[in-house]
């Protein structure tokens, strides 16, 4: 299913299966797609193969507001139980790498390496786990509503008070802080 929804099988797909797995066990999720489907909001750190397949195993997605991104180039992620207040956060360990080249060198690439290695290895030997606090504000909830506005500086709408008080206009981030865009007009726009 992983293989399908994201377009291809690899080594960091088998990766998010498992990290998916191991924090809903921590957590005692059994069902995130069913029945426990409104207690779990999930936090991924990088923006690579494993976050499809942590998606697809625990049910969380951004449209829904309960897969939530920052992008800090780790492969890692957060699961937070709504109900309990508990939150895990589970770190692929980078020694995991050269351990597949160990077991596996008679195989020519390091993918297949890893796809063999993530199978087989224990959690303990492919993650470090980190019980931690996740403070979830109102706005970080699934369903929050909040004010929406209409910067006057671009004319863009801005939901969830995702705004900065500049003097006295509300301007979109984009507006008040041009060096943090990840865009710019082309040349006569």
């Amino acid at each position: 299913m992983a293989e399908a929804a994201h377009g291809h099988l690899c080594a960091g797909q088998i990766l998010g299966v498992r990290m998916a797995l191991l924090g809903l066990e921590r957590l005692g999720i059994g069902d995130p797609r069913g029945a426990d489907r409104k207690r779990l909001i999930t936090f991924v750190e990088i923006d690579r193969c494993a976050t499809d397949a942590i998606g697809l195993v625990t049910g969380c997605r951004l449209g829904k507001r309960t897969l939530k991104f920052r992008d800090w180039g780790k492969m890692a992620a957060t699961f937070a139980d709504l109900e309990s207040g508990l939150a895990v956060r589970i770190v692929a360990l980078e020694d995991s790498r050269e351990l597949a080249r160990r077991l596996y060198p008679h195989m020519e690439s390091a993918n297949q390496q890893q796809m063999a290695a993530y199978r087989e290895l224990g959690n303990q030997q492919l993650f470090r786990e980190q019980w931690v606090r996740v403070d979830l504000g109102a706005a970080e909830l699934p369903g929050y509503k909040a004010d929406r506005l209409v910067c006057p500086r671009c004319g863009e709408g801005v939901n969830f008070g995702r705004f900065v008080q500049t003097g006295e206009q509300r301007l979109c981030l984009s507006c008040a802080r041009p060096e943090l865009r990840y865009w710019e007009p082309a040349d006569g726009q």
